[in-house]
This record gives structure tokens, sequence and C-alpha cells, in this order.
């Protein structure tokens, strides 16, 4: 179809060159900070018996790592420390015995009973300070296994504990996940891997950098997105479990085909984008899109670089084409 340059002045048509073009965009939710559970640490007693002392007695507080947590006495301990002291014994005066299995018992016991202990969290270290000393300590000190804040307690002096029992929960807060909900059409553009970036309005012009550690599996039905574990780097402890945070997911495509939004008419059924010839004609092609960035489609197929396309007026364009269609029509039909 032909129309006049005055025509096209007139209805107000723009053209512009296809060219390929690196385009990127950038994906925003919210996201919510939590703890990293593979730092979490769940101290328990191996051994019954009454906590004598507590040492970190409050919820909140930071501890190192081997840091007393409580003391605990145990008689089923203290007997098993009298056990390895006298297999000790045994073992030292019948190893030079002319019978070489009483010589093998006594260390079979010695050994077994130093499993025990060691069963019980007690440590080599530990044991051999036992042997050196040669009487028995009437409690056992836990310590603690990281370094962290203290999250729960559950440790009273005077309390009586068994192995089930959870006395302390220590969280290592120097690592943080972030779990932040994508919507289902962007999640084919999330991988494992991806760097992101978060902000908070009261740390301004901070931005922390983290990646995606986990996407997972389930969808949530009602708000119709899926949840991404992101890992954060917190070593100097500001950022806070159940934060609010804006996360942001950079995504580049690289160099792609692509035109301006308003360049395509959507039938329905296809989509029509114009070509403009020099000649004043202006050609319909059926093009193949890809995923929307921004203000631009990309092209997977349909064009190629260097067509002039009409990016303004082309409604009018389709119009018109339409119009003379059918009068085309009209008259051939009189005929």
């Amino acid at each position: 179809m032909m129309i006049s340059p005055e025509k096209q002045q007139l209805i107000g048509v723009q053209v512009s060159t296809v060219t390929e073009e690196p385009l990127t965009r950038t994906i925003v939710t919210v996201g919510q900070i939590t703890y990293d559970e593979t730092r979490l640490a769940r101290i328990q007693a191996r051994v019954e018996g009454w906590i004598e002392q507590v040492f970190v007695d409050f919820t909140g507080k930071w501890v190192k790592k081997g840091q007393p947590l409580l003391r605990v006495y145990s008689p089923e301990l203290l007997s098993t420390q009298r056990e390895l002291l006298i297999a000790k014994r045994a073992k030292d005066s019948l190893g030079t015995s002319a019978f070489p299995e009483i010589s093998a018992n006594a260390q079979s016991l010695y050994e077994a009973t130093r499993d025990r202990l060691r069963l019980w969290d007690i440590s080599d270290g530990q044991i051999r300070e036992l042997e050196k000393r040669g009487t028995p300590t009437r409690t056992m000190t836990l310590f603690a296994p990281v370094e962290g804040f203290v999250l729960t307690r559950n440790a009273l002096r005077g309390q009586r504990i068994t192995p089930e029992m959870e006395l302390y929960t220590i969280a290592d807060l120097s690592t943080i996940w972030v779990l932040a909900d994508i919507y289902e059409y962007e999640v084919p553009l999330i991988h494992l891997g991806q760097p992101a970036t978060m902000t908070f309005p009261y740390f301004p012009g901070k931005t922390f950098t983290g990646k995606v550690t986990f996407i997972y599996p389930q969808l949530d039905n009602q708000t119709r997105t899926l949840k991404v574990r992101l890992q954060f780097p917190n070593v100097d402890h500001q950022l806070k479990p159940d934060m609010y945070a804006s996360v942001s997911f950079p995504i580049d495509y690289g160099r792609k085909l692509a035109v301006p939004e308003s360049a395509v008419l959507d039938s329905g059924t296809r989509q029509i984008v114009f070509i403009a010839r020099e000649d004043g004609h202006f050609e319909p092609r059926t093009v193949q899109l890809g995923a929307k960035v921004n203000d631009r489609f990309i092209i997977e197929s349909g064009l190629t670089v260097g067509e002039k396309i009409v990016t303004s007026g082309n409604f009018l364009i389709d119009s018109e084409s339409q119009l003379k269609a059918a009068m085309s029509g009209m008259t051939g039909h009189e005929h």
C-alpha cells in the first residue's frame, strides 16, 4: 500500500531502522531476611543429668565458638570416668603380661570405655586431661559449637535434662538467607547462581550483593508466585532476620534484534510490523515475538537488521489498508 508523504506527515508516521542492541531489564520484588538454616546449631546433652550452672542465661546473647554454655552433673558420666581410670590402670599393669589374651582384653576394655565417653561428646583432650589428673570430674561442661547469637534457651539451673532435650539454639548470622517472591512469568529468567542486589530505606546509599542459591519447586496458588532463596554475606551483622528489603535481579539478554513496542500491531492471531519502502509503500509483515524487555520486543523471526519499520502511525496505516481493501472489494463487486 502506498501513502503520500503529505498524508504520512498528517497521520504522524515515524520510521526507524531495525538494529541489534544490548537488552537488559531488572526484576524488583520484596524479600524477607531469615536465618541460614545450615548455620543453626541445636545444643543437646548426650547424657542424663542435672544442670548445676548456667553461663549463658539469656537469648540474643552473642557467643564465641568454644564458649562455655552450662555445666551438667551426670552420675552416669561420673561412673564411666571412674571405669576409664580403672581400665587404664589395668591396661598399664597388664600390658606386659606373659598372657597375650589378658593384655588384649585390658586394652579392649580401655578402648571401649574411651569410646563411650567420646559418644557423650567428651573430647580426646578432655580424656587425656582426665587420665593425667587421675580423678574423675563431677560435672561436664557444654560448649558452643559455633559462633553466633542465642535464639532459644531452655536451660535452667537445677533442671533435670535428658539427651532429647534442646537446651540452646545458636544462629551464625555471618551469612543470611533472603526469601523473595517471583511472579510465574518471571520464573524462566531466574537461575541458580544469579547475582542480585538488596537495598533498605533505612540504609540509604548502601547496596548489598548476593546470589540465588535455591529455587523452590512449588508455586503459591493464591499469589501465583514462586519463592526464591538468596544468600548474602552479613559479617558486620547489620542485617537482621525478619527485615524486609527491596531485591533486584538484573537480567541480561545479550545483543538481540528488537523493535519498539509501538511498532507491533497485535491482531489477536498474529503480530504485524509495517515495513517502510523508499517509494512510500508500506508492507505488513508477520513477525514472531520473543520476550518484552521494558518498552521493546525481541524479534525471533520476520525481520532483519537494516530494514525500515513504522514505529508511530502504524494503526492508521493498518486502518487505511483495510479501508482500501474494502473499497477495492466493493468496486470489484459492482463490476
